[in-house]
């Protein structure tokens, strides 16, 4: 396993990118840990270095919204083509095990930090105040830690488990976890941590993280809180959930309702669906944690539409995800009787959140293209342009509309911040659970006073939405298929989709997409056709396979079934 020695160069020379401007860390070579473990600085190092290891979804060559049915990556070269062609093998996988180097950190710095002494400095003015911080460190790592292993579960399922810092020679003997133990533990750590971090760092009062030292952009009360939620309700779902226990929905339920109700006290509030990405997405309201990436143009290299200067196009939306986006005057979807879809004008009417999201055809997108978008065959930015969208769409979310990109007049980077917990999951995720749970999307009781169906009417109440409530009545069958359609709409290229199929085990909609060939014509109006593009699925796909260079290194790691 790549469990690797961490020395304190790596250490100490922390990444930032999961925290904001203002919380400074220094670079340093070398030092012993009496070096380090006496000054607050350098012990928050190496801190810093465990948030290093978050991930980041922003929209690039490797997201798996295009390994799911949201999304086609435009260049043919990308290795995010391994999820759809049937090339994912065991030697040929995006692995996640360098998961255990954060891991391993935490670990390091859970061993670590009982030995560090501060006594030198306890005459300086902020001595109390620092020492607050310090003290909020285990906990932070334990929650950090906690999450490194769910990336881990929902990815392989049964994984290597450790709390201790071993030798490479210790890590590769360990075996496989069962799945249910692991998620134990999340959601253990999460009970422990979750009284100890504030609900925001901005609160705080005589501490070193308030003024001019905020601590924004670490883990808090409600981070615990929803990384228990969210465990709880991939625990409950098919995928590690066979025997199809109603208890583990009741739980996952009664979390996501905790996460409810804490935002309720603490004014974490549903603003407006736009506020999710943006420059200051970090600053909304319904946030709960988001992963600081910094200032950047990345996003906008790799996606704005080829075409226009610096454009590279990258992920771009399909017709199977325009699909989900229903007619906001009926609350039909497109392809239901009376719903009003218009084959002529088939992007007017939708649920708001379609234009936030998608770019059409005939689009001024982004504000710097100087012409609107020609995604018809033989138009500006459309096939057999090289590298223009193979579905007829180009991404908005996530990415800002002003950068320009080009060579000439570039005007830099604008900060990016993944949403990593959001309130908006949460309504969702207490739908799904309450309605497995009770058994009815109208259903309530005692414990759970709101319904499944009133839980999906929230969101879709957004002052930028207020799409028409889902009805009464509702047949089960008709709920479920509504919610999924909800919840893609709402997550869209949040990295929700990939994993959301797999732990409900409906891969077959994985099987193929939809994708538009849009034509011009000699009148300048426009005809939209409907082509479906084969993907490869196998059910051995619900779990990554191990890597083969692990499994030659322990011979106490198995394989996930299928892929040997």
């Amino acid at each position: 396993m790549k469990i690797k020695n961490i020395i304190f160069t790596l250490l100490c020379a922390a990444c930032l990118l999961s925290c904001t401007d203002e919380m400074n860390f220094r670079e340093y070579t070398v030092y012993d840990k009496e070096y380090v473990l006496t000054d607050f600085g350098r012990t928050g190092a190496l801190v810093t270095n465990v948030y290093s290891f978050l991930e980041s979804g922003l929209p690039g060559s490797s997201s798996l919204c295009s390994a799911s049915d949201e999304a086609e990556y435009a260049w043919a070269w990308a290795t995010i083509h391994l999820f759809n062609n049937g090339r994912w093998s065991q030697r040929n996988t995006y692995s996640q095990f360098g998961v255990y180097q954060g891991i391993r950190a935490a670990n390091y710095f859970l061993e670590l930090y009982p030995q560090a002494d501060f006594s030198e400095h306890k005459f300086d003015k902020d001595y109390q105040e620092q020492l607050n911080r310090f003290l909020r460190y285990p906990y932070e790592v334990r929650l950090l830690r906690a999450y490194f292993y769910f990336t881990l579960v929902r990815t392989y399922g049964d994984v290597p488990f450790t709390e201790e810092v071993l030798t490479p020679e210790e890590a590769n003997t360990l075996s496989r976890t069962p799945a249910a133990d692991i998620f134990d533990f999340i959601v253990k750590e999460c009970d422990a941590v979750a009284p100890e971090p504030p609900v925001r760092y901005t609160d705080l009062e005589n501490d070193a993280a308030n003024g001019s030292v905020p601590d924004d952009g670490r883990v808090t009360r409600g981070t615990a809180l929803a990384l228990k939620a969210r465990a709880l309700l991939y625990q409950a779902s098919p995928l590690f959930n066979e025997r199809g226990d109603r208890e583990l929905y009741k739980k996952a339920a009664q979390a996501s309702k905790d996460v409810i109700d804490f935002c309720r006290e603490n004014n974490f509030n549903l603003g407006k669906y736009s506020e999710i990405w943006g420059t200051d997405n970090w600053k909304a309201s319904e946030m709960l944690f988001v992963r600081r990436v910094g200032d950047t143009n990345t996003p906008e290299q790799i996606n704005f539409p080829v075409g226009m200067e610096g454009g590279n196009s990258g992920n771009c939306p399909t017709q199977t995800l325009v699909d989900a986006y229903e007619i906001k005057s009926t609350g039909l979807a497109w392809d239901e009787a009376n719903s009003g879809y218009d084959p002529n004008n088939p992007y007017a009417d939708r649920d708001p959140r379609f234009s936030m999201t998608i770019a059409v055809n005939g689009e001024k997108w982004p504000d710097t293209n100087p012409y609107p978008l020609e995604n018809y065959t033989g138009g500006r930015n459309a096939l057999p342009v090289s590298g223009a969208t193979p579905t007829g769409y180009y991404l908005k979310k996530y990415l800002d509309p002003t950068r320009v990109i080009g060579t000439t007049n570039n005007n830099g980077g604008s900060r990016h911040s993944w949403v990593l917990f959001r309130l908006g999951e949460f309504y969702l995720n207490y739908a799904e659970a309450v309605f497995n749970y009770l058994g009815s999307a109208d259903a309530v009781d005692s414990d759970f006073p709101m319904s499944a169906r009133e839980a999906v009417n929230v969101i879709r109440k957004r002052s930028d939405v207020d799409m028409p409530d889902f009805p009464e009545g509702m047949s089960n069958d008709r709920f479920w298929t509504r919610y999924k359609r909800e919840r893609m709409v709402e997550l869209a290229f949040e990295e929700h989709r990939f994993w959301d199929i797999r732990r409900w085990k409906e891969g077959e909609l994985f099987k193929s997409i939809d994708v538009v060939t849009i034509t011009q014509n000699p009148d300048e109006s426009f005809t939209y056709t409907r082509v479906k593009k084969e993907r490869v699925w196998d059910d051995k796909m619900y779990l990554y396979p191990i890597p083969q260079s692990e499994i030659l290194k322990n011979e106490n790691l198995t394989q996930n079934p299928g892929w040997n």
